[in-house]
C-alpha cells in the first residue's frame, strides 16, 4: 500500500532516532521529540501499518521499533535530504588534502580523512591506469645504449621502465624520440595507445628505427599491460562504536570481507560519478548484508579514474554520509585535475 505523508514522517522520525540514540524507539518518545501534530495513538496505529509492509521492526518482545533494510531505503530515497557541509567541514577537507605531495599521500589522506569525518570504514581506490591518460613521457638517458622511460599519467600515477636500446644513440637523437613520443600519445587515453605507438614505429626515421622498436615494446607493456589494482582502508577500529543490533551481534564476516581486497573493489570499483547507496540484503557479498556501503567514482574534470566510499552499519546518518562522501570525491577531483 502507498504510505501517506504522515506515515512517512513517522518513519523519518524512526530512522533519525535510532540512528542518534541506537536505541529502538517507541511512540511516546516520538511525540515528545517530534513536532507529528498527532496523538500517541495515532501514532501507534502508523507504526503499526509500518510495521505490517515491512518498514520497521521490533526487536525483543515490549521494545520500540527499528527500520529495516526496506525502511532505510525508503528514507534513502524519498525523505532524506542530503546535509550541506558546513563552510568550517568544507574548510577541514580542503586542507586536509591541499597539503599532499603526491599520488600515494593523495590516497592515504583521502581514505583517512573520509574515515574520521563519517566514522566509518573509509576506502579509496587508487586511480586506475586502464581509465587514465598519458600526461607526459620523459626518456632519461641511463647510459648510450639505455633509456629510463617515465610515464605521468593525469591523475599524477607514475610508471618507470628500462629500455635497452640495440644501438647507441647520442643526446639530440634521444630529444627528438622524446619529442616525438609526446607529439603522438600526450593526452591520449591509455587504452587508446597500441595503434598509436605501432604508428610511431612505422613512421620513425631509419636511424631511429631500431630505436624506437625497442621503446615501443617496452611503452606497450606500461601503458598497455594489465595492472593491479589498489586501494586503501582505514577506520576499521569505528565497526565496533555501534550497538549490539548494528551487525547481528558478529562484525567478524565483515572483517573477513574487509580482508580481501577483491572485495573491496567490488564495492566501490564499479566505477561512476554518480553516488550508489546499498543496504544491507542489496550487497551481493554474504558477509556484507548487514552493512550499508555509500560510494562514488572520482576524478579529474568529468573523467572517473576511481572509487571511494564508507562502509558501517545499515543503522547510518545516510544524508551526511552521502554529503562527506560526495564532497570528498570532489576535493580529490579538483586536487588530480590541479596536479
Amino acid at each position: 500500500m502507498a504510505l501517506d505523508d504522515r506515515k512517512l514522517d513517522v518513519l523519518r522520525a524512526i530512522v533519525e532516532d535510532y540512528v542518534s540514540t541506537q536505541e529502538p524507539v517507541g511512540s511516546k518518545a516520538l511525540v515528545e521529540r517530534h513536532q507529528l501534530g498527532v496523538s500517541p495513538a495515532t501514532v501507534r496505529n502508523d507504526m503499526a501499518v509500518l510495521e505490517e509492509e515491512g518498514y520497521i521492526r521490533q526487536p525483543h518482545t515490549s521494545a520500540g521499533r527499528v527500520p529495516t533494510d526496506r525502511g532505510y531505503r525508503l528514507f534513502v530515497d524519498r525523505l532524506s535530504t542530503v546535509k550541506p557541509l558546513s563552510p568550517a567541514e568544507r574548510r577541514a577537507i580542503e586542507r586536509f588534502l591541499v597539503g599532499a605531495v603526491d599520488l600515494d599521500d593523495v590516497v592515504h589522506r583521502t581514505v583517512r580523512l573520509l574515515a574520521q569525518l563519517t566514522r566509518q570504514v573509509a576506502v579509496v581506490q587508487y586511480p586506475s591506469l586502464a581509465r587514465s591518460s598519458v600526461r607526459h613521457l620523459e626518456l632519461v638517458p641511463i647510459s648510450t645504449t639505455r633509456l629510463m622511460v617515465v610515464m605521468i599519467a593525469n591523475t599524477g600515477r607514475v610508471e618507470q621502465r628500462l629500455v635497452e636500446l640495440p644501438a647507441p644513440l647520442d643526446e639530440s637523437q634521444v630529444t627528438t624520440l622524446r619529442r616525438l613520443t609526446n607529439e603522438k600519445l600526450c593526452g591520449c587515453k591509455l587504452s587508446d595507445t597500441p595503434p598509436l605507438v605501432q604508428s610511431l614505429v612505422e613512421e620513425s626515421a631509419p636511424e631511429l628505427r631500431a630505436a624506437t622498436v625497442a621503446l615501443s615494446t617496452v611503452l606497450l607493456e606500461t601503458l598497455v599491460e594489465r595492472h593491479e589494482e589498489r586501494v586503501a582502508l582505514a577506520g576499521t577500529a569505528n565497526l565496533t562504536r555501534g550497538g549490539l543490533l548494528d551487525f547481528s551481534g558478529s562484525l567478524r564476516p565483515i572483517l573477513e570481507a574487509l580482508e580481501e581486497e577483491v572485495i573491496l573493489l567490488k564495492l566501490i570499483g564499479e566505477v561512476e560519478p554518480i553516488t550508489r547507496v546499498r543496504i544491507g540484503d542489496e550487497n551481493e557479498i554474504d558477509n556484507l548484508r548487514s552493512a550499508s556501503i555509500v560510494s562514488t567514482g572520482y576524478g579529474p574534470g568529468v573523467t572517473v579514474v576511481g572509487g571511494l566510499g564508507v562502509l558501517g552499519p545499515t543503522r547510518m546518518d545516510y544524508p551526511g554520509t552521502i554529503a562527506t562522501v560526495r564532497a570528498v570525491a570532489r576535493y580529490v577531483g579538483e586536487l588530480l585535475a590541479q596536479n
